[in-house]
């Protein structure tokens, strides 16, 4: 799962160690450790708790000025580090990596592995939380592979695309040639933020349906509202709310999403909730809760008989970032 407020943080504090950096040319180091503990329980399929790595993470960035202008810059992320257990036999993962150019005036084109157009624009609440709940994204297109362009703002209005190429020999979808496209349309002013993305899901995995998504995101001093709806015919409709309110070094966020799956006819639910407190600049901690519902039986709890139709998490965590 994404975190929002981890990438800010690392993105403010790559920004500040680039700039220390740049005057020798040196690439920038960044890196977070996360830990975190939960308990599950659904409704007749027994519980379990776990202590697991969240998401721990080490990263490079650099840039460098190719013409006026014109800078050229790279990022390379590994995650899976397996941090809370030294005897951890999960392989490390490249998460992000890719290489690009921008400039005030052109934009920005990168070809790699990164969120996407579509996920940037449209999936804030799928992709806020530190642990996550049981309803995702409506979208196959994945993050490897992309050739992604992002234009500068006119007036307030931004808009991306991203191709991935998906050679003969792919391992994704049925190994032949693909060429899934996203399009993406931003617009800002003042307080408001307006967002539309496509994803035309053209990546062998069935039905190629396209995804579309819509979010409207408001702020007010403090307070941040914002509500999105993704749907995809004959899979799935998804319709969401979140606000997330800030005091101090504290935040507090509430959300409810509704999911209804087209093939079965079946309809779940989630509330989340979530306090965190920034202990300091590289450090804060959280707690996160989640109450998901379904028409029948769907949530089960891993390595426990049985299904559900009402599952619970409470979590705790804590992210250290440099």
């Amino acid at each position: 799962m994404k975190k929002t407020i981890l990438a800010s943080a690392i993105a403010a504090a790559t920004f500040s160690g680039a700039a220390l950096a740049q005057e020798s040319n040196l690439p920038t180091v960044y890196g977070n450790i996360q830990y975190a503990i939960s308990h599950e329980n659904v409704d007749g399929a027994g519980s379990k708790i776990e202590h697991f790595d969240n998401g721990s993470t080490l990263g490079v960035v650099h840039d460098h000025e190719i013409a006026p202008g014109l800078t050229g810059f790279f990022k390379i992320e590994i995650d899976r580090l397996g941090a809370d257990d030294i005897d951890t036999q999960d392989p490390f993962r490249m998460d992000e990596a890719y290489i690009g150019v921008k400039g005030d005036n052109f934009g920005q084109l990168w070809v790699g592995s990164d969120d996407s157009v579509y996920e940037v624009a449209v999936d804030e609440i799928g992709e806020f939380y530190e642990i996550g709940s049981d309803i995702g994204n409506t979208y196959d297109t994945g993050e490897g592979d992309l050739v992604q362009y992002l234009s500068p703002s006119f007036g307030g209005l931004t808009l991306g695309a991203a191709v991935q190429v998906n050679g003969d020999n792919d391992t994704k979808g049925t190994g032949k040639k693909s060429y899934p496209y996203q399009l993406a349309a931003m617009y800002n002013v003042d307080a408001l933020e307006l967002a539309f993305a496509v994803d035309s899901n053209d990546n062998g995995n069935g039905n190629n349906e396209n995804s579309y998504g819509l979010r409207a995101s408001y702020n007010m001093d403090n307070l941040r509202l914002t509500a999105q709806y993704e749907t995809r015919k004959d899979v799935v409709d998804t319709v969401g709310v979140m606000g997330v309110y800030t005091l101090g070094k504290n935040q507090f966020a509430l959300s409810y999403q509704l999911q209804d799956v087209d093939v079965t006819g079946d309809k779940n639910d989630t509330i989340a909730l979530q306090a965190l407190h920034n202990l300091s600049d590289h450090m804060y901690v959280y707690f996160e809760g989640y109450l998901s519902n379904a028409d029948e039986e769907i949530y089960s709890v891993a390595g426990e008989p049985g299904v559900g139709d009402e599952k619970s998490i409470a979590a705790i965590g804590a992210v250290y970032y440099f």
